[in-house]
């Protein structure tokens, strides 16, 4: 892959990803394979003028042996240094960037019980950092580069050394940094996901209707005084970021006690290292009652038990199936880049998608129906046929989404 590129896409995820700021310090999770470009990124980082750079590696293979052979209590317990680590590096208003480019497959051996525990104790070790970056206090970015395993799996007849090249083009692509001026048209982008957003946020839906030819038929109310989001976002202080490059969605919340019917997966999830695929699940009154799965049915069980709030959904996405993604006719295997190829909804953990999201109070969040959690995982349901329709407060119905795409 050309270097010049590589560079280029550097510099974007550090000048419209995390935006850094002079003197302000990025740390950034990256995993072993992928040490080349994390490398350029904290020079990148330094260059454009960072306080500091801090790498957290991960080392997806050691996590392995681990959950094979760690007893159940070290699954159970998470290291109060890492947590001071995210901590500490928040409270002084740190970036975060993360580097997502697991292998899709590598526990699919690990019993899934296992994965779940050493999930539920990371995630409640890390709630109070989770929260503050789904809230916007600190800038965060999560891009990925290619890795061999992964490579492999989105290209399997292909060699190692080509399949990773292919990976490189397909990102390289997906987040514009093959064009003249990646900064310039991430603007241009944006500008596109605003337009969409004035529509939504102009109706003021009161619920949603999903269908498509899979199954699907689904019903989401959405809470009073609720807005649409998409794009950048910015901290308390005016910081732009990116949350995720690329993005191609547009989302809102539901009413944790608003979702009603039976939604089908229409793309494999990658979750915790195994692979759920073809999978349904249903709704009353927002609670999951039922769920079936042909493969990896007990890593969505784990999942959806996670804890109370993982019964519920979280986030409402609406992405066209003609967008640039979609269209390149590849399945990454990584939620990163498959759910901006597709509609999808989140289990878990709720966006706060209102305009006074920042002076509301816990209980606030309650009373408006916001679903808490310590998951939050996307999962795909678009496909080409798909059909939304929004209704609005007086009864009225405008139709959103058809044969895949927007009206709009």
């Amino acid at each position: 892959m050309e270097q010049e590129l590589i560079k280029k896409y550097a510099q974007l995820v550090i000048k419209a990803g995390v935006n850094i700021q002079k003197g302000q310090i990025l740390v950034i999770n990256s995993p072993l394979e992928c040490a080349e470009f994390t490398r350029l990124i904290a020079q990148t980082a330094y260059l454009e003028g960072a306080g500091d750079v801090v790498v957290n590696w991960k080392d997806e293979q050691f996590s392995k042996i681990r959950l094979l052979h760690a007893s159940e209590e070290v699954l159970d317990g998470f290291p109060q240094w890492n947590k001071d680590l995210y901590m500490s590096y928040a409270v002084q208003g740190a970036a975060f960037l993360s580097i997502a480019a697991s292998d899709p497959e590598l526990l699919k051996d690990v019993d899934a019980k296992r994965i779940a525990r050493a999930s539920k104790a990371r995630s409640s070790a890390l709630k109070e950092y989770s929260d503050r970056l789904m809230s916007s206090k600190n800038p965060w970015c999560v891009i990925s580069v290619p890795t061999i395993q992964w490579a492999k799996k989105v290209f399997p007849e292909a060699a190692e050394e080509e399949a990773v090249e292919k990976l490189w083009k397909a990102i390289l692509s997906s987040v514009r940094a093959d064009t003249p001026d990646p900064v310039a048209a991430w603007e241009e982008h944006k500008a596109q996901l605003a337009g969409r957003l004035n529509f939504l946020n102009s109706k003021e839906f009161s619920y949603l209707i999903y269908k498509n030819s899979l199954g699907t038929r689904l019903k989401v109310e959405l809470p009073e005084k609720h807005i649409w989001m998409a794009g950048a976002e910015h901290t308390p202080e005016g910081q732009v970021f990116l949350p995720n490059m690329p993005t191609e969605e547009v989302f809102t919340l539901p009413v944790r006690t608003g979702v009603n019917g039976v939604v089908v997966s229409s793309m494999p999830l990658c979750y915790n290292g195994s692979l759920i695929e073809d999978f349904s699940i249903t709704f009353e009154k927002g609670r999951i009652v039922d769920f079936t799965a042909k493969k990896g049915y007990e890593a969505l069980k784990n999942l959806i038990e996670t804890d109370e709030g993982s019964h519920y959904l979280g986030e409402v996405a609406l992405v066209p199936f003609d967008s640039p993604i979609s269209n390149s006719g590849i399945l990454f295997y990584n939620t990163l880049y498959d759910e901006n190829a597709s509609c999808h909804l989140a289990i878990g953990k709720a966006y706060p998608c209102f305009k006074d999201a920042r002076e509301l109070t816990e209980e606030d969040m309650k009373k408006r129906g916001v679903n808490d959690s310590l998951e939050h995982e996307d999962f795909m349901i678009g496909t080409a046929d798909m059909e939304i329709v929004g209704v609005e407060a007086s009864g009225e119905e405008v139709r959103i989404f058809h044969a895949g795409n927007f009206v709009f």
